[in-house]
């Protein structure tokens, strides 16, 4: 049971820094407290932590401008797309479902939106606040299940329990991307706002894009504005100016 909780401890200490947890946890062994004193210890400071991240403007950005809403409308996306799948390979769906009048051309270009809109997405919230993505994960859980039964009255025929989580695993790719790089170089970011805008504008004309997902294209030129501009920076020497990496 003892070596249970102090597992425990440990795991409740997760969203620490490796040292400083292990800190904590040895502060707690040489100090002789329990496992339960050990553990309220660090969710304490855990507590602490987390509430200090919020004086800065960056979880409020990541988690209600970008996290909520982009959960949402990839889900609807997601749902869109195996909708009109199924409507062009001769399917019976509600006349309630997501889906227009898109040929298969229109239908890869959904579907590499979608995939790019997640890879943004999810690139953004691991740049912008890697420390709470855990309660963007919490919340996209309470809203999967929120929507469960309402993507269910579509009636599609390959509507099950996943389709509207089409949007996971480039979401996924583009968090773990973005807590490791941060910021990707500037005409790279460009090149790929510029694409997804060009890709919107021709479903727009198409009237095969809702007016909403315009939203989804924030994070892509949100990228762009914070993009780096290269690798390299700029030194003054008695020569001149060099660059360096």
């Amino acid at each position: 049971m003892t070596s249970t909780l102090w597992s425990l401890v440990e795991f409740a200490g997760r969203p620490l820094d490796r040292d400083e947890r292990d800190a904590v946890v040895g502060d707690s062994l040489e100090a002789g407290d329990s496992a339960w004193q050990a553990l309220f210890g660090v969710l304490g400071l855990v507590l602490r932590r987390q509430i200090s991240l919020w004086k800065s403007w960056r979880p409020w950005l990541a988690v209600f401008v970008f996290g909520v809403p982009s959960t949402v409308l990839l889900m609807y996306v997601s749902v869109s797309v195996t909708c009109t799948f199924d409507r062009l390979m001769g399917f019976q769906i509600s006349h309630w479902a997501p889906t227009g009048h898109e040929g298969f051309a229109l239908l890869l270009c959904h579907i590499f939106l979608l995939i790019a809109w997640s890879w943004t997405s999810g690139f953004t919230l691991g740049s912008l606040s890697p420390r709470t993505l855990w309660l963007n994960a919490t919340l996209g859980l309470f809203l999967a299940l929120y929507f469960a039964n309402h993507f269910r009255h579509f009636g599609s025929a390959s509507i099950a329990n996943l389709s509207p989580f089409l949007f996971l695993v480039p979401a996924i790719w583009g968090v773990r991307q973005g807590v490791r790089t941060v910021r990707l170089r500037r005409g790279l970011a460009f090149l790929l706002a510029a694409t997804i805008t060009v890709l919107m504008i021709s479903a727009w004309t198409n009237s095969a894009l809702w007016v909403l997902n315009w939203l989804l294209l924030c994070p892509a030129w949100y990228l762009v504005a914070t993009a780096r501009r290269s690798d390299s920076r700029r030194i003054r020497s008695g020569s001149g100016t060099v660059d360096t990496p």
